[in-house]
């Protein structure tokens, strides 16, 4: 059996944002944490442009059974058209930490 913790990538406009996603995850036990990143530059190509902006990163600490329903509840928050979300696989870390995350996600 393999480690189930992941690491969920998302990018928000800004810190308000940012903030609610981040809480409503932690308050429905979908992340044991969630950093918020500010000030992060992204470049990136829309609808056939090359564009830029300042984004908030949120790096959240999960469990793959809770991605299902942590992609839902980023879709119903985000702004966007088309939020970024993705997930890594966390191949190795300390045990008493991905412990944790275990016991602070559904």
């Amino acid at each position: 059996m393999g480690l189930k913790q992941q690491i969920v990538l998302n990018t928000c406009p800004d810190a308000e944002t940012a903030q609610r996603i981040a809480t409503e995850l932690v308050a429905q036990q979908l992340a044991a944490c969630v950093n918020i990143i500010p000030n992060i530059k992204s470049v990136y190509r829309w609808h056939g442009k090359v564009e830029s902006g300042s984004e908030y990163l949120l790096v959240i600490k999960t469990n793959s059974d809770c991605y299902t329903e942590l992609e839902q509840v980023i879709l119903t928050l985000h702004p966007y058209e088309l939020p970024e979300v993705v997930a890594v696989p966390i191949n190795t870390g300390l045990p008493a930490y991905l412990d944790w995350i275990n016991n602070n996600t559904k």
